[in-house]
């Protein structure tokens, strides 16, 4: 577990302050108990723009961080941080993955093997039955069905994979203690029982039409590929693709009839190259699921290896079952900088040490 999750919780949720700037300050201070500790003087040499300076100040003043994150638990919310081994594997592996995200309910190594769902929020009663029909076929093969708690095909995925028995994640434009839109509250709970919801942003934190973009990123990040069942031209859900394939991640659409307008996007998409699905088959076929699905157990194994030098004991007495930034392993090691670094790299290799990013190793 990371042994600084209160202080990762309480700057991850300071205005403003994304993922750029949250590695720049753990880059920085090296420890984000040092960055709340450090006096003023040092945040204003900041190398950040000076409203960011401000808001920083402003909330130490106010926050404290063993406070925000009890009242976090108090909530029943959970969270989970980018240096904790199980933070989703699949959206560590994007260039921008949170820091920290908020959830209920659970989330398992199986839901590795997801696929994220999304579509038009006015869907025609074609959409709504492809959906049905793909993530009951979906779920029955054990996949994990992603999507964004939006009307119309987000939802439909969501009641679908429930109603199959299968596991859901809704990924909010808000704070996990708020639901929009507010008519899938009762939703919200079931998914709760049979997956999570989860977001990046804080307590409190409203919908407004900005936070979609980096919302949609993590529907993508957290899934294999994204599957776009109904879409017309100017669909969000098209954004949501857009991202998918940056991240590296294979897009599918199902194709619909040439005189729908619902079905202009799904349909553009499958002209530009995109996966056209017409059976689940399709999807399972291109992930080649059964192979992954044997991969989990492989995945989920106790980390392999027995320190073979004082270099390698020294890391793991460092670590101390936890997680700590580079220099930090180096300074309290007492280690030559180029000892520590060719080191960790052969221990990740016989899986005694992983990499977490932005410098932050652990066991």
């Amino acid at each position: 577990m990371n042994k600084e999750l209160t202080y990762w919780v309480a700057t991850s949720a300071i205005p403003g302050v994304g993922s750029a700037t949250f590695n720049y300050l753990l880059r920085h201070f090296k420890s984000l108990k040092k960055f709340w500790d450090s006096p003023k003087d040092k945040i204003e040499r900041l190398k950040v723009d000076a409203k960011t300076r401000a808001v920083i100040l402003e909330f130490r003043q106010k926050v404290d961080p063993k406070v925000y994150l009890e009242t976090v638990y108090e909530r029943g919310i959970k969270v989970v941080s980018l240096a904790d081994r199980d933070y989703p594997a699949n959206l560590r592996q994007i260039s921008d993955a949170p820091s920290v995200l908020y959830y209920k309910g659970s989330l398992l190594p199986e839901d590795d093997l997801a696929i994220a769902v999304v579509g038009a929020r006015f869907a025609t009663a074609y959409g709504r039955q492809v959906t049905e029909k793909l993530v009951f076929d979906l779920t029955s093969a054990g996949l994990t069905i992603v999507s964004g708690l939006a009307r119309g095909i987000d939802s439909i995925a969501h009641r679908s994979a429930i109603e199959s028995g299968g596991r859901t994640i809704a990924v909010l434009g808000c704070g996990v203690d708020l639901i929009y839109p507010p008519e899938n509250k009762g939703l919200a709970d079931k998914i709760v029982q049979n997956g999570a919801i989860v977001s990046e942003f804080p307590l409190g934190f409203p919908s407004v039409p900005s936070n979609f973009p980096a919302r949609n990123r993590i529907i993508s990040g957290l899934s294999l590929g994204v599957l776009v069942t109904e879409a017309a031209v100017d669909s969000g859900s098209l954004i949501t693709a857009g991202q998918a394939a940056e991240q590296g991640r294979e897009v599918f659409a199902v194709p619909g009839s040439v005189i729908s307008k619902m079905s202009e996007g799904t349909n553009n998409l499958i002209k530009e190259g995109v996966h056209p699905v017409t059976d689940a088959k399709d999807i399972l076929e291109v992930q080649d699921i059964e192979r992954k699905q044997r991969q989990i157990n492989v995945k989920e194994s106790p980390l392999r290896g027995q320190p073979k030098d004082r270099v390698e004991a020294g890391i793991l007495e460092v670590l101390d079952g936890g997680t700590k930034h580079i220099d930090a392993i180096i300074r309290e090691s007492g280690l030559a900088t180029d000892k520590v670094s060719s080191a960790l790299s052969m221990m990740e290799l016989k899986g005694m040490v992983k990499n977490f990013g932005s410098g932050i190793w652990g066991t």
